[in-house]
């Protein structure tokens, strides 16, 4: 029976794969750390190595083996890992950790996000108030919803328990290696454990067990 404790940071995310770690320092649940991302950053920035980084417009760090698009558009505050790659069109509204070797892709909005290590959201994604775990990936035109259409305060569930986060803008969770099929919606408040693969053109809320298979809604399959 999946419950709360399935969701905790250290069941969805290795910290190692992220420049990132120490903002979860005194968390339990990865979500509290969506309002710290801007500060985080700031304070990261500032003490990054300058033989590695550069400072790129106002509390913009890029690491220069990193690939930018010209086209690509980055708001700060924003660090760009090693080695990542940021392609045509993309556009980084602010408060963004891409990690390294991460794809942001052609036409992807990101905003108040972490991007572990290898993670891959590289074809007209949006990602909003999300934490997406190492090499994590999106597949195209799969986004996720970070405001209720009735914009009530978003409720993370995992079994028969419940979790107010108090967070109005919460997109989704998503555990190492998790796979999210094509033009899938990842509703606000979506956790998913690691190792899951979501089916494309999927609508997905609450909680997903790792090492899963989300078929449809009430359809998910636990991998042998």
């Amino acid at each position: 029976m999946a419950c709360l404790a399935d969701t905790k940071i250290e069941a969805l995310y290795t910290l190692e794969e992220t420049v990132a770690k120490d903002i979860f320092e005194g968390a339990v649940y990865p979500w509290e750390v969506l309002a710290k991302i801007s500060e985080f950053i700031v304070t990261l920035g500032n003490s990054l190595p300058q033989d590695i980084y550069e400072k790129r417009g106002e509390n913009i760090w890029v690491a220069k083996s990193a690939k930018i698009a010209p086209s690509a558009c980055i708001n700060g505050p924003a660090i760009i890992d090693e080695e990542a790659e940021i392609r045509h069109c993309a556009f980084i509204r602010g408060n963004a950790i891409v990690g390294k070797g991460a794809v942001v892709g052609n036409s992807t909005e990101l905003k108040n996000v972490i991007l572990f290590n290898k993670v891959q959201v590289p074809h007209y994604n949006y990602v909003g108030d999300s934490i997406l775990g190492f090499k994590a990936h999106m597949g195209a035109g799969s986004i996720t919803s970070n405001v209720k259409s009735d914009k009530t305060l978003v409720v993370v569930k995992a079994g028969e328990e419940t979790y107010e986060t108090g967070l109005k803008k919460f997109g989704a969770m998503l555990g190492d290696n998790v796979e999210v099929g094509c033009n899938s919606v990842l509703n606000p408040g979506t956790v998913i454990g690691r190792e899951t693969n979501i089916y494309p053109t999927s609508m997905v809320r609450g909680f997903i067990p790792a090492q899963s298979i989300y078929k449809k809604q009430g359809e998910v399959a636990g991998k042998h």
